[in-house]
C-alpha cells in the first residue's frame, strides 16, 4: 500500500492520518531527527530542537526552515535513535571512576613561578 501524503502550510508534505485511522500516530510519523546548531564560527553546536524528516537530506532542510533563521553558521541532524546517553539512575556509579584519580585534580600540580593564580 502505497503512502499518501497531505500538503499542510508551507508546501510541507506530511504522512496522512486519514487514510488509516486505525493506526497510531507513531507509526504515521516520519523519523525523529535532533537539530544542533552553532550560532558563529568557534561557539559549540547547542540542541536547537527536533524536527521529523524521511531523511538526512530532507531534515537539515526542514531544520533550516525552523531554526535556521536565528542567523546559525552551521547546524547538525542526527536520528535520535542514533543518540545514547547515560541514565540519571545510574549517575553515581557512572561519573564516581573520577574521583579516584587525584592527578586530575588542579591541587594535584604545583604552579611555577611567574603564572598568576586565580
Amino acid at each position: 500500500m502505497a503512502s499518501k501524503l497531505t500538503e499542510v502550510a508551507g508546501g510541507e508534505a506530511v504522512p496522512s492520518r486519514a487514510h488509516n485511522p486505525t493506526s497510531s500516530q507513531a507509526d504515521s510519523q516520519w523519523p525523529l531527527w535532533e537539530v544542533f546548531v552553532q550560532e558563529k564560527t568557534g561557539a559549540p553546536h547547542e540542541h536547537a530542537g527536533s524536527v521529523h524528516a524521511v531523511d538526512r537530506e530532507m531534515a537539515l532542510q526542514n531544520a533550516r526552515d525552523v531554526y535556521g533563521r536565528r542567523g546559525a553558521v552551521s547546524m547538525w541532524v542526527v536520528p535520535t535513535d542514533a543518540i545514547t546517553a547515560s541514565s540519571p539512575d545510574d549517575a553515581g556509579p557512572f561519573f564516581d571512576p573520577a574521583d579516584d584519580k587525584p592527578y586530575r585534580h588542579p591541587q594535584f600540580y604545583k604552579t611555577p613561578r611567574g603564572v598568576r593564580v586565580y
